[in-house]
């Protein structure tokens, strides 16, 4: 029901795979008012680096920034959605969030190897590839 619950949380699921204004309006619904809604997904630098093919993410820009969106891929994995900052907190904002952190998150000094394909250890040293999201809704 409309204003039912005090926290909203999507470890990739639908903050990767759905479009981001409609299960962020769908998280505001959920949500009673001062409600919190966390969700973790891939950095825009990761997307902006990672070449069409799906490839590991290189050192350089692979992708334009302006007009990040929907990106589809060559596996099984279909199309997941992505938005620079500026465009996330847009959509937060206009379904009623403000947001109370970004935390760009880096591999671990001293860390062996990365949890994922897409990313070697030494990017992921040096860029974030996953970033956690926290806003609350006003």
């Amino acid at each position: 029901p409309d204003a039912s619950v005090d926290l909203a949380f999507s470890e990739y699921g639908a903050s990767l795979w759905c479009e981001p204004a409609r299960w962020i309006g769908e998280a505001a619904r959920l949500l009673r008012p001062g409600g919190r809604l966390v969700f973790l997904t891939n950095s825009p630098l990761l997307m902006l680096c990672t070449p069409a093919s799906g490839e590991r993410a290189s050192e350089r820009l692979e992708r334009p920034q302006f007009g990040m969106y929907a990106f589809e891929w060559p596996d099984e994995d279909g199309i997941e959605f992505h938005l620079p900052h500026g465009e996330m907190i847009r959509v937060l904002a206009e379904a009623g969030f403000a947001v109370e952190a970004l935390h760009e998150l880096q591999r671990p000094e001293g860390a062996r190897g990365t949890r994922y394909d897409f990313v070697t250890p030494e990017w992921s040293s040096r860029w974030p590839c996953e970033e956690i999201w926290r806003a609350r809704l006003r």
